[in-house]
């Protein structure tokens, strides 16, 4: 048995087919069927049911698979504490940013590191709806903050670092039109709702927070968004953080839509298990875990 074979058996069962495993691991599909048909082999267990397009782990596979991802935990850390101990200081730390969550409670936790390890340069990448985890798992970033929302999570650790509220807004003229009441889906299907592209390309946007067979437009982020908002063009979510002024002032009301109440979006530091820290990220993961101020 060989850690290929049980990396092609991880693959086929995340993915759902063995062409997707073989697009992950970079390998042709036949080469990832006949590493299967070896393990099975020197098994003696059939592991997967092929009667069916898409393969199924058999009762014996699914209780040998289960013991197999304990094996790949395992030797993913062996391998990341391997890589620790012969780490150096990095060169570059790359952060990858939701702009949902405000910068400045990380400020300080930044200029810690930045004071703690001056010859690395931080890279901050603030980004829209899945970015984040996209740079994480495509090699990227070597650190995300962000939500879970499509997370990997048997791939990744994370550490809860706060929580920010998104709410429904419009402009003040808008808001007035629409009166203090329940607004109903009916009524705002008409109005535009402005929502955000996400910055890992167009398949990437929204997916949260749409009102169905609504009007939409998509904005690039949420500068842009708060601006056609304000410009009376539409309605939509807003982190609290980016709209507290306008609030204030009255540039922008928040608005009772059904079924879409004010939202509270949980954020987390989130890293790779297959990716060994070196010494600079381990202390910022370290900060991290203590909280932001």
């Amino acid at each position: 048995m060989k850690h290929d074979q049980l990396l092609a058996l991880e693959a086929i069962v995340t993915t759902g087919t063995f062409r997707g495993a073989a697009e992950r691991l970079n390998k042709s599909q036949s080469a990832i069927s006949h590493t299967i048909r070896q393990l099975e082999e020197e098994l003696e267990l059939t592991l997967f049911s092929r009667d069916s397009y898409r393969p199924q782990l058999t009762a014996e596979g699914r209780v040998f698979y289960r013991e197999a991802s304990r094996v790949l935990v395992q030797m993913r850390d062996l391998g990341a504490t391997a890589a620790r101990l012969r780490a150096r200081e990095e060169p570059e730390l790359r952060l990858a940013i939701t702009a949902t969550l405000p910068l400045e409670p990380l400020l300080p936790v930044l200029s810690a590191i930045g004071q703690e390890f001056p010859a690395t340069h931080l890279r901050l990448s603030t980004e829209m709806m899945g970015g984040p985890i996209a740079r994480l798992m495509q090699g990227r970033a070597d650190l995300a903050i962000a939500t879970l929302d499509g997370v990997p999570v048997d791939e990744v650790e994370t550490r809860r670092l706060a929580e920010v509220i998104i709410r429904p807004v419009a402009c003040s003229r808008m808001a007035a039109e629409l009166g203090p009441e329940m607004l109903s889906v009916s009524r705002m299907q008409a109005i535009p709702q402005i929502i955000v592209a996400g910055t890992n390309g167009p398949e990437d946007s929204q997916s949260r927070d749409l009102l169905p067979g609504g009007r939409k437009w998509t904005v690039s982020d949420f500068h842009a968004k708060r601006q056609v908002i304000l410009a009376g063009q539409g309605w939509g979510g807003m982190p609290d953080h980016l709209i507290q002024a306008d609030l204030a002032a009255r540039a922008l009301v928040a608005l009772a839509v059904e079924g879409f109440p004010p939202r509270r979006s949980e954020i987390f530091a989130i890293r790779r298990r297959d990716q060994a820290p070196g010494p600079v990220a381990t202390a910022l993961w370290a900060r991290l875990d203590e909280g932001l101020t």
